[in-house]
């Protein structure tokens, strides 16, 4: 037991005395951050996606690891050190050869190199709306109800039209706006932004007293009251040649950021009939 004691205690002084003579001073070198002793090294990667409204404008992701540093090359002589660099291609459609250099706090880098088509997108078919009972017709609804004029109501606006018979140009019924101008139609059609439309339709007026039909086309819906009313496009006829016959007459307008328009026709002055709704893109 003694000499275990004493074993201990020459341990003891020989850790002190080294260190008293080396003062401590241990250096251990420490890696660098995103380094392993260089057994990691950077590998350069990125994808990259295209903005669905301009067509020119690109999103890269970089997907690099073991790096730090980043240098864009876009091979337009622009550049970027920005890790996920948001980027247009101001000359538009071409083939542009996109360098990403990837690097650690060694030094350490990688290289990769990839062609990116810029390519304008095909602009999808522009909505073709249903105008619900466009000729007034009975029966034109689901399970064949309808009395030509169920679509067309908007009581903040006005009574509904009425129902003629006589004249007619398409069917068996046209929709009816008595002398007093207090029947409207009105209708909300789903459309394509920044698109060119067209409506045609006719019209007549009776003869006894000077008067008029308008056929408005508003942009958006839900209207209670139609004062202040954005109008993308109208026409206004005053045909009083002959109350028996029906005058051709169309409205053209682009439908600008709206998704949505609304038909309002009303007249003024004179008994007016209007039949033959139909719409389509313009070229």
């Amino acid at each position: 037991m003694k000499n275990n004691i004493l074993k201990i205690s020459n341990l003891a002084f020989l850790f002190c005395a080294l260190l008293l003579t080396t003062g401590c001073d241990f250096d251990f070198p420490l890696p660098e951050a995103n380094s392993i002793d260089d057994l990691q090294l950077p590998v350069a990667d990125f994808t990259e996606s295209q903005d669905p409204v301009d067509f020119r404008t690109y999103q890269f992701q970089n997907l690099s690891s073991e790096s730090l540093n980043y240098e864009w090359d876009f091979g337009t002589g622009e550049t970027s050190s920005d890790e996920n660099p948001l980027y247009r291609f101001e000359a538009g459609e071409g083939t542009y050869t996109v360098t990403l250099v990837s690097s650690d706090a060694n030094g350490e880098s990688d290289r990769i190199t990839r062609d990116i088509v810029v390519i304008e997108p095909e602009a999808p078919d522009a909505i073709i709306p249903r105008i619900m009972e466009a000729s007034f017709e009975d029966g034109q609804l689901e399970g064949g109800s309808g009395d030509g004029r169920d679509s067309w109501r908007n009581n903040s606006l006005g009574g509904v039209i009425q129902i003629t018979s006589s004249p007619v140009f398409d069917g068996d019924q046209a929709s009816k706006y008595p002398r007093e101008g207090d029947r409207i139609a009105y209708q909300e059609l789903e459309i394509t932004p920044n698109t060119d439309y067209r409506f045609d339709f006719v019209y007549t007026l009776k003869t006894d007293a000077p008067g008029s039909i308008t056929f408005d086309v508003l942009a958006g819906g839900g209207y209670s009251s139609v004062s202040g009313a954005e109008v993308l496009g109208s026409f206004t006829g005053t045909d009083q040649d002959d109350s028996g016959t029906y005058t051709e007459a169309s409205v053209r307008f682009n439908t600008g950021n709206n998704n949505m328009i609304s038909i309002y026709v009303h007249n003024e002055g004179e008994e007016a009939r209007l039949d033959a709704i139909t719409i389509e893109v313009e070229e």
